[in-house]
Parts: C-alpha cells; structure tokens; sequence
C-alpha cells in the first residue's frame, strides 16, 4: 500500500467484517515530536488468543477467498520500517485494538493518503456503523462522529444519503485543513 489511509480502510474494513457497530479512528500526529500514532478501536468480535498471535502472519487469513492477508503485516511493517511500533490486542466478545506508531519525519514513512475520501468511503458503505474519527495534530483536535450527525438528522435521512455525504466530505475537508494548516502529511 502506497497510503496510509489505505491500511486504515483494509484494517477498518477488518472491524466491519467482524461486526463491529462502533469503530474508533485516532490519528496523532505531533510533528516537532516526530510522531504519528495510528489508532484503530472497534467492538467486534474480537479473536482468540490463537489467532491474535498469528495475526502479524501474512500466511494466516480469516477469508476464505484467499490465503494470505496482508493488511495488518503490511501496516505493522510500515510502522517498524519508520523506528515506530505497533500493538494489537483483542478481547472475544468484546473488541480489537491496533495501534502503530511512526517516526513522522522519516523518509521511509508513506504519506497519509486521502483521509477524508477514506472516511466517507467508510461511512458509505456501512452507515449503520458509529464512526468515530478524531484526528490531533499539534495539539489541537478535529472531532468527528457519525453519531452525532445522526442525531441531527433523525431517523429518516441515512447517513449515505449523496447529499449527507457530500456534505461530510466538505465538513471534513474544512476541518482538516483547518487543523493541519492546509498541509497533508
């Protein structure tokens, strides 16, 4: 994967598919820190302590389409490659928790990617789902949920609605900009 945002869509795409109903995306970037955090949170299934071990394994795979799953290797490899972390722990009945760590101004990083593409796209597809998305950067903070904008729209609007859509990825948009500054990292 070329993007970050790519391995935050496979690793969420992870949650849906694990019946999560809510999925937390927390993304810390503190650039004269040197870090960026990457924190994805849901209330899925959970695993097993069998499988949590092998999951790093790109020869261990929950489809049955194909053999392999690369997304969580690839992702903890993107992180380790930068001299940052990665941890995933996970409860059956009760969740999972990935979070990689990055060194923000290494050369080996990979770019962001198209957050607000990623969340939409997200949000589009499984709208049943409460995202939630908050992004720190330098210390001040975008607060995304997909909760609250229900809330405002009521029962008979769905959240992939093209104009409710269009609307989040304007509102997104804006407030990332806002918060970065205008500079997509």
């Amino acid at each position: 994967m070329k993007e970050l945002s790519l391995n935050i869509l496979d690793i969420v795409q992870n949650s849906v598919k694990a019946g999560a109903t809510r999925i937390d995306i927390l993304i810390n970037e503190q650039p004269a820190e040197d870090l960026l955090a990457i924190e994805i949170i849901d209330n899925g299934c959970g695993m097993d302590a069998e499988l949590l071990a092998k999951v790093t394994d790109p020869f261990t795979t929950t489809r049955t389409t194909r053999k392999v799953g690369l997304g969580i290797p690839f992702f903890k490899m993107a992180a380790e490659s930068t001299g940052g972390s990665f941890s995933i722990t996970s409860q059956l009945g009760i969740g999972t928790r990935v979070k990689a760590t990055f060194g923000y101004h290494h050369i080996d990083r990979m770019p962001m990617g198209d957050l607000v593409s990623t969340i939409v796209l997200l949000i589009q597809g499984s709208p049943e789902i409460d995202f939630v998305y908050i992004h720190e950067y330098d210390n001040r903070k975008l607060d995304f949920s997909c909760h609250t904008i229900r809330s405002e729209l009521g029962d008979e609007v769905p959240l992939n609605d093209p104009a409710v859509l269009a609307w989040i990825r304007e509102y997104l948009q804006e407030q990332l900009n806002l918060l970065t500054g205008g500079s997509q990292t």
